[in-house]
């Protein structure tokens, strides 16, 4: 890691590793925010000097490949999207936060106009500027820019750390709503990463009756099954049908839905021969480009297929799991870092030995 000069703010020294820049001064000209030029709209934006942000797969997808899928840095970029912080300044024409007020960043700010947007989803907007994807800066910064809309108020009793992982909780909700997870479903989630243990977390308040959940790493099993796992299975090695076969007898049936969150194509192919048929599975992580699928039997037991990217009006709802406290993301936080510290926080997230789980850099510290 290296000390180096900011390309476009010569006064303000920033750290680079690789690909990404990681701003650690603030000054008049170093507020990051997007290079859109619906970001210019400064009005409707709020300053907020950063707290928590979590550290992400496709943030350390970008440090280590400088990409992520169809996503590829063409110049140094400030990564970081799961971010929470404490509004500092506000633009002429904010009328909902003022500063001092603690708010939870949706990192997407779509252009509110195009037939995605007018029809609320969002998250398909072929304008939407996103935190921390090329072009547009992250918020691992000490200072951020961003549209009060996409602003979200913290409670006093929920903190800025719980604020940061209302990011992907908003995934896993969206994911449950697009499986259409409800009273009595059988659930089953393929990885039990951050998003697959929220996935659970957020099957179990939609009212799910049964959750089991795979992985390959006992550790994280451990974490899944104590925030409220019913059933994990480790498939390290082991055939799918076999494991297919495993689900059906621990849950007392197939599952109504599977939620893929691992990215691996094991997965993939293992949640179509587990689901019942006319049952739904629901794509979040991201297969290879040469994933082979069985997709005759997802044909014939008309098992549908849903993506997601990202999500859309589920802020509100991840805020209301966490602020009454029928979702506790805090056990998941397994590490803390400053600011300073940044490249220790990824290098601890890609340790197997740390064990980690979550990793939150205190931008404010």
């Amino acid at each position: 890691m290296e000390r180096v000069e900011c390309i476009k703010c010569v006064s303000q020294p920033v750290i680079i590793f690789r690909h990404i820049y990681i701003y650690t001064q603030h000054g008049g000209s170093t507020q990051r925010g997007s290079s859109s030029p619906r970001s210019q709209r400064s009005g409707d934006q709020v300053l907020l000097r950063m707290g928590s942000v979590g550290i992400c797969g496709s943030d350390i997808m970008y440090w280590q490949r400088g990409g992520n899928r169809r996503f590829r840095l063409e110049a140094p970029m400030v990564i970081g999207h799961e971010g929470s912080g404490t509004v500092a300044k506000v633009g002429s024409k904010v009328k909902t936060l003022k500063i001092g007020d603690r708010v939870a960043i949706e990192p997407g700010t779509p252009c509110r106009q195009c037939f995605q947007c007018k029809q609320g989803t969002y998250n398909l907007c072929p304008g939407i500027t996103f935190c921390a994807t090329p072009p547009d800066h992250g918020n691992i910064c000490r200072y951020y820019k961003h549209a009060e809309d996409f602003c979200f108020k913290l409670p006093d009793h929920v903190t800025l750390d719980e604020g940061a992982l209302m990011e992907p909780l908003s995934v896993a909700i969206y994911a449950c709503r697009r499986g259409e997870v409800t009273l009595g479903s059988k659930l089953l989630i393929c990885g039990a990463g951050p998003v697959g243990i929220l996935c659970m977390m957020a099957g179990k308040a939609a009212g799910a009756s049964q959750v089991l959940i795979t992985d390959i790493d006992d550790n994280r099993l451990r974490m899944a099954k104590s925030l409220g796992a019913d059933h994990t299975i480790n498939v390290n090695g082991r055939d799918k049908l076999e494991v297919a076969g495993e689900i059906e007898a621990l849950m007392g049936g197939q599952p109504e839905v599977t939620i893929e969150c691992s990215s691996v194509d094991y997965s993939y192919v293992l949640g179509i021969h587990a689901t019942r048929p006319g049952g739904c599975l629901v794509v979040v992580g991201r297969p290879s480009q040469q994933t082979v699928l069985p997709l005759d039997e997802a044909f014939r037991k008309q098992v549908d297929m849903k993506g997601v990217f990202r999500y859309t009006n589920c802020y509100p709802a991840a805020l209301a799991m966490i602020s009454t406290g029928k979702i506790n993301v805090k056990p998941m936080i397994t590490h803390h870092f400053t600011l300073n510290e940044t490249l220790r926080a990824f290098e601890t997230a890609i340790s197997h030995d740390a064990k980690a789980v979550k990793v939150i850099i205190h931008c404010d510290q």
